[in-house]
């Protein structure tokens, strides 16, 4: 028999015994797979069960509505996990699957109950005791129920894991047993083969190293009708023909030597290969170590390092391009590339222009490869020969098909730089570029992010602020028809009682301050944020004046007050002699001054030192080139010597609602202080440090042209008694109006409210007896003063109409039509204002137009 025939036969038993094998192993294996997927069932079960224990027990300990949305997702998906499950097809499996599905619609009801009792915990305190003992037993039930079920998804991974193991010991069992019999018969063969085929072979062996040697006499001499036998003969054959043919050595030596060529040039390319597998391992690298980053100089630093490390470079920098200036400016340089940059001044933040060379090209998008710069004549590869480099790579870096950088890489080496290195170069330039104009965007979309958090603060701010105002408007009414006659008769006892003694005098303008001090913070609570509006009329003020009076009106909150705690504030006013009058609201200034004085004390609750001084400021050095020389300043100082600030209160300190005094403060003090600065379009100056006191600096420009203070005003009386209607729904006001009218020798009729005064007005035209004035409130019920000023307008249109509203001028809706209203007066009125109109009114119709003494309606 042919060895050929007996090694079939051996393969195809064994071929048989492999197929037999496979098949044990794919059924042991499809035995396995289904219970590895039981398994991993099972696991996914205790999982989620032990997750619904672990968030019914958070929610009994937190009661977090977050946790209960948790609790309810798992609770769903695990119910689904049960009732779909199919790979637990056992009798026993599916009736521990059963038991799991009772025990999960127990912990559903369970939970629910838990939920429920929760809000009756929270609405019914005399159950407390009771709803607590039944909460604690719910959770306790729902631990019992889901640790059943932990149990039982535990007992269903172990039978699943012992059912691998079977499978497993089987599968060995299998592969043991055929794979002995394979051996057998293999080595059953190769016995056999070996005594039919060694012998021959080594003589065969024999044979060709005498042949090889140039012995062509040598026969083998087999005679067997194998395989060996047959190749014996044709050995025997190949030897006679070898007599007749004789091969040249030469001929040998060229067939080798074309052998040897192939095999360096396949060596060649398989290093070529590989080098090209480490350029992409490296871009690898580099493209998911600048993915991680977001700012440019930690991309470019990481591009750079790993390219000295990796390619490896003599040096390397990155720059960018300013097209605008046509100079690439120095980014990053790298760690071993430093010494270099200092010998050709190329460090960080240093500027390239762009010639007529390879920069020229690279910043119109193209790679540019210099393998010899030692012959190219301009500036910028001499600059780089001078630190003894050679070979020269220049990548652009394009985003959205624009230059914004190039990467500069060299070696001092002449071509050390292959093409497989210089499109790795340009593939780099494209991953920078792509990563660096993403970090752009990102730092463009956190600088917007962040301007619209700005913004949206500032927008919150001016919706409470506007809030703030409209919650004055709805005060200032009723405030100001309460100081109304206090603020008349104060001001007409001034005027009329000329034997008051000094100290009365004195008290009672003191009283009339406070009154146009309280009407102005009611006029202007709203407007602490904004400009000054047009309407905001600046008079000449005399600051040291101004000073005493605010003392004056705080000695009860810096002298009294603390001395009834045993606390002493010493005051130390400074007030300099002969300053120029300042244009500003008398009022709003006494008022700053005020808040500064509370401050400062509430700054010293152990005492100290309450310092107010006025001074005129240096004058201004000459201006060089005949330049307008700066106005001078009158400053205002308001200092203590009290706790002092820190940086960050400092910065705060001028905000609306900040305040460091807890529920004493409202954080509206200062802020007011600097609205009004605001308005006056002056400068406030802070000087604080902690412990070591506070003085605030109000600095009024002075005008171009010296102001002079106002004088006391004449009597602005008409010398004609005048029939005039007044019409309020405040007794008081009436009353108070109607004597301060009928003092100046005026005949007054009083309405109580708006269709009182329409009807005594209709009553009065029909019986011939026509009023010459009117004067209506604002604010009345039922019928407000635009309806009166309506319907005397409409009786008799040539009757003047005054109109008062407590609201205050600045505080009148814009939306408002006055035009039938030939005057208006905020309350509290001053008898100034009021008789100024009087004569305004009727000079007007009499001689034409008057000085205006009141803000027209």
């Amino acid at each position: 028999m042919k060895i050929s025939t007996r090694l079939k036969l051996a393969e195809l038993f064994c071929v048989i015994v492999v197929a037999i094998v496979v098949t044990m192993l794919l059924l042991t294996s499809q035995q396995m797979k289904r219970e590895l997927v039981k398994n991993q069932s099972a696991s996914e079960v205790l999982q989620a069960v032990t997750a619904l224990r672990y968030l019914s027990l958070e929610y009994a300990l937190h009661h977090e509505h977050r946790t209960r949305i948790q609790w309810q997702g798992r609770n769903a998906s695990l119910a689904r996990a049960l009732a779909v499950s199919q790979d637990f097809d056992g009798e026993e499996d599916g009736e521990i699957i059963a038991e799991m599905r009772h025990n999960l619609e127990r912990v559903d009801v369970l939970f629910g109950l838990l939920v429920a009792n929760r809000r009756s915990l929270a609405q019914a305190q005399p159950r407390i005791e009771v709803l607590e003992e039944l909460e604690t037993r719910l959770s306790g039930q729902i631990t019992n129920k889901t640790q059943a079920m932990i149990s039982a998804a535990l007992v269903l991974s172990e039978r699943s894991r012992a059912a691998v193991l079977a499978a497993q010991q089987r599968a060995n069992a299998a592969v043991a047993t055929f794979g002995g019999l394979v051996i057998l018969v293999v080595a059953g063969v190769i016995v056999i083969t070996l005594r039919s085929v060694t012998r021959p072979l080594d003589k065969l062996s024999e044979g060709t190293r005498i042949v090889g040697a140039g012995n062509l006499d040598f026969s083998l001499g087999v005679n067997t009708t194998d395989e060996i036998g047959d190749l014996a003969r044709a050995f025997d054959a190949m030897t006679e023909k070898l007599k007749l043919t004789t091969v040249s050595r030469d001929e040998l030596v060229r067939a080798n030597a074309v052998l040897h060529g192939e095999i360096i040039v396949r060596q060649q390319a398989e290093q070529k290969v590989q080098a090209q597998l480490g350029r992409l391992n490296l871009l690898h690298q580099i493209t998911r170590s600048i993915g991680e980053r977001q700012d440019l100089r930690s991309i470019f630093q990481v591009v750079i390092r790993s390219l000295e490390d990796q390619l490896p470079l003599d040096f390397g920098c990155i720059c960018l391009y300013d097209a605008a200036k046509q100079m690439l400016v120095v980014t990053s340089v790298g760690l071993l590339s430093e010494p270099l940059a200092r010998v050709f001044s190329m460090n960080e933040h240093a500027r390239i222009p762009i010639d007529e060379n390879g920069l020229s090209r690279c910043v119109r998008g193209e790679l540019v490869y210099e393998a010899d710069i030692a012959d190219v004549g301009f500036p910028f590869p001499q600059r780089l020969a001078r630190g003894e480099l050679r070979a020269l790579v220049m990548a652009p870096l394009l985003a959205e098909s624009t230059v914004f950088g190039v990467l500069v890489v060299a070696r001092r080496a002449a071509y050390s730089f292959s093409s497989g290195e210089c499109e790795f170069l340009r593939q780099l330039s494209e991953h920078v570029a792509l990563a660096a104009n993403q970090a752009q965007l990102y730092g463009a979309l956190q600088r917007a992010y962040d301007d619209l958090r700005q913004t949206q603060q500032s927008v919150m701010q001016q919706e409470r602020l506007g809030a703030l105002g409209q919650m004055a408007s709805g005060i200032a009414h009723d405030i100001n028809n309460a100081i109304s006659p206090v603020a008349l008769y104060t001001e007409s006892l001034l005027e009329t009682e000329l034997n008051l003694s000094p100290h009365g005098r004195h008290c009672l303008e003191v009283i009339e301050r406070a009154i146009d001090d309280v009407a102005a913070t009611v006029a202007r609570m709203r407007e602490f944020y904004r400009q000054r509006e047009p309407q905001l009329t600046l008079a000449p003020v005399d600051a040291s004046l101004l000073v005493q009076q605010v003392v004056d009106l705080t000695r009860a909150r810096w002298s009294d007050m603390p001395q009834q705690r045993g606390i002493v504030i010493e005051l130390r006013t400074e007030l300099a002699a002969g300053l120029p009058a300042i244009m500003g609201v008398e009022g709003e200034i006494r008022e700053a001054l005020t808040n500064l004085v509370f401050n400062a004390v509430d700054a010293m609750p152990e005492g100290g030192t309450l310092t107010l001084r006025t001074v005129l400021g240096p004058e201004p050095e000459p201006a060089p080139d005949g330049a307008v020389a700066a106005p001078r300043l009158v400053i205002i100082e308001v200092g203590d010597s009290g706790v002092g600030m820190d940086d960050s209160t400092r910065r705060r300190c001028l905000e609306p609602f900040f305040t460091t005094k807890g529920e004493r403060g409202t954080g509206l003090g200062l802020a007011m202080v600097y609205g009004m600065m605001e308005r006056h379009g002056a400068h406030i100056d802070i000087r604080t440090a902690p412990q070591q006191g506070t003085t605030v600096s109000l600095r009024f420009l002075l005008p171009s042209e010296a102001a002079e203070l106002a004088q006391p005003a004449g009597a602005y009386a008409i010398s004609t008694s005048l029939r005039i209607l007044l019409v309020d729904d405040d007794p008081m006001v009436l009353k108070a109006l109607r004597d301060i009218l009928e003092i100046d020798g005026h005949r007054v009729v009083a309405a109580d409210g708006g269709q009182a005064g329409i009807d005594t007005f209709r009553a009065a035209q029909q019986q011939g007896e026509a009023f010459a004035l009117v004067i209506t409130d604002l604010g009345m019920p039922y019928i407000d003063g635009r309806k009166v000023a309506a319907a005397v307008k409409q009786i008799a249109p040539q009757t003047p109409l005054i109109m008062l509203t407590g609201w205050g001028q600045r505080l009148v809706p814009e939306s408002d039509n006055l035009v039938q209203v030939d005057c208006v007066l905020s309350k509290p009125p001053k008898l100034r204002e009021l008789r100024c109109a009087l004569t305004q009114l009727f000079e007007k119709a009499e001689h034409g137009p008057a000085a205006q003494c009141a803000d027209p309606g």
